[in-house]
């Protein structure tokens, strides 16, 4: 027999979307009122009406809402995870493959420093100071020193969009590269990601072997013959149902699609859904005007559940080390700037393009914290971890953008000073020209 919710249970269930969305949905807008992506007052939103503030303040209503009735919240975790899994579909219709391979080459360059010293720095960080930073002993230090590097190496996409559209420098050559970089990175470090999961369920070497095969494979099935078969779908319902809620119906049933493959092959459900967006957004019927309407349906109310219950599931007063906090901020900033800057000056770019661009990649957001939550629920890291992983993801989008201007500001007044003192020696080399306008 199917058990549902009972009445008692729908209500609560009511109550509790209805208080994390107009939370998340509230301190999204005012965050954005003062230029910041809405997905830092979302997070704030879950801190505040979790148990982090009011479970602390008010254990009793806290209970009485949010725990008394498991079943309730078991049903909105649900909701959130759906939240969370068209959010990463959207993330990869936003890589875009043709431009990748147009400035594949330069970009490359920024995207591959941008993921290996990062990755190598952390992954290193972790295999030798392990137990200072997790506080427990461990010989296994394989697992999380992977997730650490490749969490500390993932450039946020959506954020760093948003970031150049306010700085009004989308269609320049710097913003060009910061977005193929960050497409470039985002692909990259959900495989390793999916890699690194795979390595922890796995049952010995052959087993790991297989595991990061079935990744690999499925990869390589996406973009050629998955893609095909993706465009073919979506051209069929576009002739023979047509209209944008066709195309918008058959996209989110691919979406989920994706994520039960990957699921039941042992790979997480996010990362199908990734992968088939990116499918979904390399297919002509998949149209800009479609992406958009499934984009703010998905970030305005499905996606800030998600963010508004990573609050719930932590405790950030309890769990917060500062040294943790400063050890993961630290490493995750200085890795990032340096490995994007050295690989901008390979790529012939100046010294202060470079930084901004560096800066720019530094900017992380969604992809960490939908990382750092499946790590947490695979048992990679612990609370205090996931909290420092936050938190440096929330001081990386808040500097991101005020850097990145300063740097390209600074880049365009010394670009213009030259020209000011070749215009002062041409003076001096002609004094009669000086006389004669006197």
């Amino acid at each position: 027999m199917i058990s549902k919710l009972n009445s008692t249970e729908v209500l609560y269930f009511l109550i509790i979307v209805s208080i994390v969305l107009i939370a998340a949905r509230l301190l999204g807008e005012i965050c954005r009122k003062f230029k910041q992506p809405p997905v830092v007052g979302e997070i704030l939103a879950g801190i505040i009406i979790g148990p982090s503030l009011l479970g602390s303040a008010f254990p009793d209503l806290f209970k009485e809402v949010f725990i008394a009735n498991p079943r309730a919240y078991g049903a909105f975790d649900g909701l959130a995870n759906i939240g969370v899994i068209m959010l990463m579909f959207i993330a990869g219709a936003e890589v875009d493959l043709k431009q990748i391979r147009a400035q594949g080459k330069q970009a490359a360059s920024i995207s591959f420093m941008g993921i290996a010293f990062p990755f190598a720095l952390g992954f290193l960080c972790i295999w030798f100071f392990h137990d200072y930073i997790f506080n427990v002993p461990s010989t296994e230090r394989l697992i999380p020193a992977l997730f650490f590097g490749t969490a500390l190496s993932i450039t946020a996409l959506s954020v760093i969009v948003k970031i150049l559209l306010d700085l009004d420098i989308i269609r320049t050559k710097i913003g060009g590269l910061v977005i193929t970089a960050s497409m470039i990175d985002d692909f990259l470090g959900w495989i390793l990601f999916s890699i690194i999961i795979q390595l922890m369920n796995a049952k010995g070497e052959t087993a790991s072997y297989y595991s990061i095969g079935m990744v690999l494979v499925f990869v390589g099935f996406m973009i050629t013959i998955g893609k095909w078969l993706v465009n073919q779908i979506l051209a069929f319902v576009d002739k023979n149902l047509g209209g944008p809620a066709s195309i918008l119906t058959a996209a989110m049933c691919l979406c989920m699609l994706g994520a039960v493959c990957t699921e039941y092959l042992g790979i997480r459900g996010i990362f199908g859904a990734f992968m088939m967006g990116i499918a979904c957004g390399d297919s002509k019927h998949f149209s800009h005007s479609i992406q958009n309407l499934f984009q703010h349906f998905i970030v305005s109310v499905i996606a800030p559940l998600f963010f508004a219950s990573v609050g719930l599931r932590v405790n950030f007063v309890a769990n917060f080390d500062l040294s943790v906090v400063l050890i993961i901020l630290g490493i995750s900033c200085v890795a990032k700037i340096v490995g994007a800057g050295i690989g901008s000056r390979m790529g012939g770019l100046n010294k202060n393009e470079s930084l901004a661009i560096a800066f720019g990649m530094n900017a992380r957001g969604s992809q960490e914290i939908v990382l750092g939550m499946a790590a947490l629920q695979a048992g990679i890291i612990d609370e205090r971890i996931f909290v420092g992983l936050v938190v440096m993801t929330m001081v990386t989008i808040l500097v991101a953008g005020p850097l990145m201007k300063f740097y390209l500001e600074k880049d365009l007044k010394e670009k213009e000073l030259p020209d000011t003192e070749d215009e002062v020696v041409i003076m001096i080399d002609k004094p009669e020209i000086i006389m004669s306008k006197n």
